[in-house]
C-alpha cells in the first residue's frame, strides 16, 4: 500500500471534494424527498469512475468498485434535518458556500460530508488501480433521520448484500468509533372514564393516570443501568397527548411517547417491563411503535421502531485496522471513541453483526445545529482514511 500516494491524491482532490459536498448542500433533501440529491450523488460516482453505479427499490445510491470476495460497505446518509428557526443562521443553509477552509450549511456534517469523501476515496483507488479480492460497496443510503437503519434492512434482505465489514462516515470529528446507545419508542395508553367536568369524581382522569406515571419515568434515569464505554440508559417523555368528550368533560385518554436509550445489556424486552412495572393495577398498556413509510421511489417500507445498542471490542480486527491506517497515515494514535446520537449502525451490527467502525468528517455538536459546517481538512483526511482503510484490511486479512 503506498500511503504516500494516498495522502497526496486526497490532497490533489481537496476542491474537488469540497465543490461536490457543495452541489450536494444545494440540494434539500429530507427524508423521503432525496431523489435531486441521490441523482447528483450518483452522478459524482458515475464521473469519478467507479465500475458500477445504481439506485435500489428504497432509493439508495449504490456505487461500486472491485468484484472480489471479501466485501466492505462505506455508508453515509443523505437525507438531512430540515433548516430550523432561519433567524438562527449567519449564513444560507443551503448555499453550500466554500468560504475560510470549510464547506457551510445543512448536511455538511449530518451528513453528506462522508459521502462526498467517500466519491473521492473512489476515485482515488480507481488512479491507484485498486485489484484486491474485494467488493468495496459505497452507499448513499436513505431516510436514516426518520427511521436510521432502515436503509440497511433493505439493502441486506431486499438487494442481498450483506458486507463482511462496514464503515459509517457519520460525523466522529476524526475519532474511530466503535458503538452507540440504542433506542427506542414507546407509547403508554392510559383509559380513563369520562364524566361532566362539573363533577369530576364520577369518572377517572386519564390524564391524571398519564401525570403520576410520568413523574415516576423521569426517576427511572436514576436507576437505569451504565456501561463503562457507553454510559447510562436514558428516558425521556418527548410527548403527552390526550382526549375528551368535550373541554366540560374528565379525560378518557392519554398517551405519553417515550425516547428511550438502551445501554449495554438492555433490550426490548427489559425496557418493556420496566414501564410495565409502574402502570400495574392501571387500565393501561406499553406498545413499542413501528415505522412504515413510503420512499421517493414510490415503496413502501418499514420496521419496529427498536434499535439495538451495539459496541465493537476495541481489540477487534476492524477497530485495530482502522487505528493502524490512521497511525499509518498521520503517524499518530487515533482516538477510540463512541457517538452520542444513534446511526445505521442499530441495523448494520445490531440486527445483523456485521462488524462496523466509525470514521467521518465533521463534529457530531454540529448535527442538526444552525450554522452547521465542515472543514475541508476533514473531508481530505476522510478521503485518504477509506482509501487507506480498505488497503489495510487486505494486508490484514490475507484477501
Amino acid at each position: 500500500m503506498n500511503i504516500e500516494r494516498i495522502k497526496k491524491l486526497a490532497e490533489k482532490y481537496r476542491d474537488y471534494t469540497a465543490n461536490n459536498l457543495s452541489k450536494l448542500v444545494q440540494i434539500k433533501s429530507l427524508s423521503m424527498g432525496e431523489k435531486e440529491v441521490q441523482l447528483e450523488l450518483k452522478r459524482q460516482m458515475e464521473e469519478a469512475n467507479f465500475d458500477e453505479v445504481r439506485i435500489d427499490g428504497l432509493g439508495n445510491v449504490i456505487g461500486r468498485i472491485g468484484n472480489g470476495k471479501t466485501i466492505l460497505a462505506i455508508d453515509g446518509h443523505m437525507d438531512t434535518v430540515d433548516m430550523g428557526n432561519l433567524d438562527n443562521w449567519n449564513f444560507d443553509p443551503l448555499g453550500g458556500e466554500i468560504k475560510d477552509g470549510y464547506v457551510h450549511g445543512r448536511g455538511t456534517v449530518d451528513q453528506e460530508g462522508g459521502p462526498a469523501a467517500f466519491v473521492t476515496t473512489g476515485r482515488i483507488l480507481k488512479e491507484l488501480g485498486f485489484d484486491r479480492d474485494m467488493t468495496i460497496y459505497f452507499v448513499g443510503s436513505v431516510m436514516e433521520e426518520d427511521c436510521d437503519g432502515l436503509c440497511w434492512k433493505y439493502i441486506v434482505e431486499e438487494e442481498g448484500i450483506k458486507p463482511d465489514f462496514a464503515i459509517s462516515t457519520e460525523p466522529t470529528n476524526l475519532n474511530i468509533y466503535r458503538g452507540h446507545r440504542g433506542r427506542m419508542e414507546m407509547h403508554v395508553s392510559f383509559y380513563g372514564v369520562s364524566s361532566h367536568g362539573s363533577a369530576p369524581e364520577r369518572g377517572k382522569n386519564a390524564i391524571y393516570m398519564a401525570s403520576k406515571i410520568a413523574l415516576e419515568i423521569e426517576k427511572l434515569n436514576d436507576c437505569l443501568p451504565t456501561d463503562d464505554f457507553l454510559g447510562q440508559g436514558s428516558v425521556t417523555i418527548s410527548e403527552i397527548i390526550s382526549k375528551s368528550p368535550s373541554l366540560c368533560a374528565v379525560s378518557d385518554f392519554a398517551r405519553i411517547h417515550l425516547d428511550r436509550r438502551l445501554t449495554w445489556g438492555e433490550t426490548k424486552e427489559s425496557a418493556i417491563k420496566e414501564i410495565e412495572e409502574l402502570i400495574k393495577g392501571m387500565n393501561a398498556e406499553v406498545s413499542v411503535l413501528d415505522y412504515m413509510e413510503k420512499a421517493y421511489t414510490g415503496l413502501e417500507y418499514g420496521m419496529e421502531k427498536y434499535y439495538p445498542t451495539w459496541k465493537i471490542p476495541e481489540d477487534s480486527h476492524i477497530v485495530q485496522t482502522g487505528a493502524k491506517a490512521f497511525r499509518d497515515l498521520f503517524n499518530k494514535e487515533a482516538k477510540i471513541d463512541k457517538w452520542t446520537f444513534s446511526t445505521n449502525g442499530v441495523t448494520i451490527n445490531g440486527y445483523y453483526d456485521i462488524p462496523i467502525i466509525g470514521f467521518g468528517p465533521g463534529n457530531e455538536v454540529l448535527a442538526h445545529a444552525p450554522n452547521e459546517k465542515v472543514a475541508i481538512d476533514d473531508l481530505v483526511i476522510s478521503a485518504a482514511f477509506y482509501a487507506a482503510f480498505a488497503y489495510e484490511l487486505q494486508e490484514k486479512f490475507k484477501i
